[in-house]
This record gives C-alpha cells, sequence and structure tokens, in this order.
C-alpha cells in the first residue's frame, strides 16, 4: 500500500489501474497507452512522440537522495506534457515543494514513511509557491 500526498493532504487514490511500464509501450497499437510507468532514470528522448495520448505518468524515485526522477519530470513538462505527473518513492516532506516545481502533481510514499511523517509534516510544506529562503535573500 502507499500513500498520495497532495496540496490538501493525504488523498485517495484515482490513479488508472494497471500503468504501462515504458518497456511495454507502442508495442500494440490496437490499444494506445494512456498512463505510464517510468524508471526516474529514463532518457526523455524514449518518449518522443508518446506524450500526446498520455493522460498519467508516474514516475520511480529509488531514493530520497536520487534528483534524476525530479529532472525527469522537469524535462516532460518542458518537452510539452499536461497530463498528471506522479512521482513514487520515498521522497520526504521537505522534498514536497521541489517535487511541485519541478512539475509533479503529487507524490506517492510508502505508509511506512507517511507514519513516521504524517499529514501535518507534508501540509506544512503544501504552499510551494511560496518564495524560497534563497529567494527572499536575493530579493
Amino acid at each position: 500500500m502507499s500513500v498520495i500526498v497532495t496540496d490538501q493532504g493525504f488523498a485517495a487514490d484515482d490513479w488508472p489501474a494497471n500503468p504501462t511500464p515504458l518497456e511495454a509501450s507502442g508495442h500494440d497499437p490496437a490499444q494506445p497507452v494512456t498512463a505510464l510507468d517510468l524508471p526516474g532514470d529514463t532518457p526523455p528522448e524514449a518518449l518522443e512522440g508518446q506524450l500526446a495520448g498520455l493522460t498519467h505518468i508516474r514516475i520511480a524515485i529509488p531514493g530520497f537522495a536520487d534528483g534524476r526522477g525530479l529532472t525527469l519530470a522537469r524535462q516532460l513538462r518542458r518537452m510539452g506534457y499536461r497530463g498528471r505527473l506522479r512521482a513514487q518513492g520515498p521522497l520526504i516532506a521537505d522534498q514536497y515543494g521541489m517535487a511541485r516545481r519541478a512539475g509533479f502533481d503529487e507524490v506517492e510514499i510508502p505508509c511506512a514513511l507517511a507514519e513516521r511523517q504524517p499529514e501535518s509534516d507534508w501540509l506544512a510544506r503544501a504552499d510551494w509557491r511560496a518564495p524560497s529562503y534563497q529567494a527572499r535573500l536575493q530579493g
């Protein structure tokens, strides 16, 4: 099980059942892919020409110290992807704002992490549009 984190706190999981892994996408033109699971180290070029039909992309982030998934999210947004984008993995509450600024709409965390960092910890970081301390120092 996992917990979904949004700007409003913990939410029900309404992700499409059985998203397609990247390696299986594009194999059967009769069954178009709308929901895709990606490893965090996916090169953005691997998705050229596939973004238009996608409505949901979930990017696996193997550890809170691995920023490749955040970079991939940013690149997908720059490539024009406008659907839902979810980070999946052990991100910590302090990284929520960074994930949102990178382009993620939500974060899927393990239940054990949600027990250690309850909803209040995540809600304290839900104002991710607020200027960072670096911006305030430069401003």
